[in-house]
């Protein structure tokens, strides 16, 4: 059983910052990348920011330059820092991690189950 556990959401007006945590526990062999999605009201899911191996990121066009992520390897968690938040932001945020429970298993994806943004003007 591997769990994903999101922290730090809330409500921030128009212009601060937030820090979202993720913690993966279980039965974990090996985590090839961590990262997060959103979902505002009526929309799909999309692409936040990734982490992959060690120096590899990616994020939406839509963040860069205001959300940054890291990840803490030895405690198989994930960090999104937002600064400059904006209304456009609001969603629930997801956490995600693609990694393998032993040597013999193939990787599948995790996703935990949300913690909301919500951002004022």
């Amino acid at each position: 059983q591997v769990q994903l556990k999101e922290t730090g959401g809330g409500l921030v007006q128009f212009g601060r910052s937030l820090r979202l945590s993720c913690t993966a526990s279980g039965t974990i062999y090996s985590i090839s990348s961590m990262g997060w999605y959103r979902q505002a009201p009526g929309k799909q899911r999309e692409l936040v920011a990734r982490s992959s191996g060690i120096v590899t990121t990616t994020y939406a066009d839509s963040v860069k330059g205001r959300f940054t992520i890291s990840r803490d390897g030895a405690e198989n968690s994930v960090y999104l820092q937002m600064n400059n938040l904006k209304p456009e932001d609001t969603a629930v945020y997801y956490c995600t991690a693609t990694l393998r429970t032993n040597w013999l298993d193939s990787e599948s994806a995790y996703w935990g189950q949300g913690t909301q943004v919500t951002v004022s003007s």
